[in-house]
């Protein structure tokens, strides 16, 4: 028998689940955008609803946020960031329809290449498209909000 007392929370984590969409062209290309309320570049997408599945969070936040009907294939990876307590469910997306445009949460939409993807992006969001193409996964990642961690 252990000498140890087990450790107790008086109130539980607090966690919030977010979706995003990996979308990802015929040619290639990614589709990203840059928020408009911090000026970085990411993949499209939010916070799930609590009534909504996680695939049906992924099309509405891509079409709210760029224009694009997107049509969900898999799940790709699932991230969290540890100092903020989100969990990102990334799904690899194909376009379905519709036309890439700004909206008020992306002052930019744009089709980007792997190479851009990795200049423009910081790397806990570059990783999230980029493994959403080498067809492994899902890939469970944590980072501190700048950098993995192991």
């Amino acid at each position: 028998m252990s000498n140890s007392t087990p450790v107790t929370r008086s109130t539980p984590p607090l966690h919030s689940v977010s979706v995003a969409g990996a979308v990802v062209r015929e040619d290639g290309r990614l589709l990203a955008i840059r928020r408009a309320d911090n000026g970085t570049w990411e993949l499209p997408g939010g916070v799930l609803e609590l009534d909504e599945t996680p695939q049906g969070g992924v099309v509405r936040e891509v079409l709210e946020e760029t224009g694009v009907r997107v049509e969900v294939e898999r799940l790709t990876g699932v991230y969290k960031n540890l100092a903020r307590g989100i969990v990102a469910l990334v799904f690899r997306c194909r376009p379905a329809g519709g036309d890439a445009r700004v909206s008020d949460e992306a002052s930019a939409v744009e089709w980007l290449t792997p190479g851009e993807v990795r200049e423009r992006m910081a790397e806990v969001y570059a990783v999230r498209l980029l493994d959403a193409l080498d067809g492994g996964g899902p890939h469970v990642r944590a980072h501190d909000g700048r950098r993995f961690v192991s």
